[in-house]
């Protein structure tokens, strides 16, 4: 509680005493407008406005410290929990860290990574991940070669290896962390039309792009609509070769035989199982952002109407 309230503290500039008395309001059960109404003498006069605000984060760190808490006890229920896996959750300032670290601790619906462990080719994905190997990566291969579990070709037991490898790399948070801020800085928010003759309140948007870092939250909005009403195709456009040569730098030592599996295996990673998960979460976020943004300007402007003189022989409320 106490790193919650030196957050909060924080984020809004408001003394500690403030922060602890408020919390301990809305814990009796008050709600933010009594307390902005009637309890100004215990909050130190914090704003309706300020008091909206506190309430968001103060829910969203506790649901985030219960969040830490149960891929805590997951992992460590699985006896995978290191001090580097404790220290990486303890810094996480986001659900969507928290859930990065956890993703690779997760239990997993049927993939073709699963897959392929259930058919025993982890060994032989972490000899093509290592790259140390000095024998011809065919005759490792066919050591894994089995009928009983279905592995009946070379080419096979390689492919479910790299399946293995195009998971791992999927699920480390730190490739994750970087992709979307790459995205973030630089990424392109494109859309296109689905039927280009036909007219719709979303024409502007029918050959349209923007930078992610700069679109407004009312043309988020109205392209999440145009989309929904099956006007609109979205796209984030990346820069995809910068990604990929970050990812490839960290995993590939050198030009040994496994340089071009690994290039082919980190591209796929990147295609099938990273691309489409980040964009889900950057839009998300993205729509998140511009709806509270959206209530907030029309709280503003609502506000600003009840409070006008009055009109007589018309009724505001």
């Amino acid at each position: 509680m106490d790193k919650i309230i030196q957050i909060i503290a924080t984020e809004l500039n408001i003394k500690k005493s403030q922060v602890e008395n408020t919390i301990k309001l809305i814990d009796e059960g008050n709600t933010i407008p009594f307390i902005a109404r009637y309890r100004k003498e215990v909050t130190g006069g914090l704003s309706d406005e300020v008091l909206r605000t506190f309430g968001e984060r103060l829910n969203y760190l506790r649901n985030l410290e219960k969040r830490k808490e149960e891929v805590t006890n997951s992992i460590e229920e699985q006896g995978k929990l290191t001090e580097e896996i404790v220290k990486d959750l303890e810094n996480a300032i986001t659900l969507a860290e928290v859930e990065d670290i956890y993703r690779p601790y997760k239990q997993k619906k049927k993939t073709r990574a699963t897959v392929a462990k259930a058919k025993g080719l982890e060994p032989l994905a972490e000899i093509i991940l290592a790259q140390e190997e000095t024998k011809n990566l065919q005759e490792i291969a066919a050591e894994y070669i089995s009928e009983e579990k279905e592995v009946k070709t070379v080419e096979e037991a390689i492919q479910g290896a790299l399946d293995i490898i195009a998971e791992m790399i999927s699920d480390n948070p730190e490739y994750r962390k970087l992709i979307k801020q790459i995205v973030y800085s630089k990424g392109i928010i494109k859309t296109t039309a689905t039927k280009p003759e036909e007219k719709s309140a979303y024409e502007m948007y029918y050959d349209y792009s923007e930078n992610v870092n700069k679109i407004p939250s009312h043309r988020i909005l109205a392209i999440n609509r145009g989309e929904k009403e099956e006007f609109l195709k979205v796209k984030i456009e990346k820069e995809e070769d910068k990604i990929l040569e970050k990812i490839e730098k960290d995993i590939i030592k050198g030009e040994t035989q496994f340089a071009d599996y690994l290039k082919t295996t980190i591209q796929d990673s990147f295609k099938r199982l990273i691309e489409p998960s980040i964009d889900r979460e950057i839009r998300s976020d993205l729509t998140e952002k511009a709806e509270e943004q959206a209530i907030k300007v029309f709280g503003k402007n609502a506000k600003q109407l009840l409070l006008g003189a009055p009109i007589k022989g018309i009724t505001v409320m």
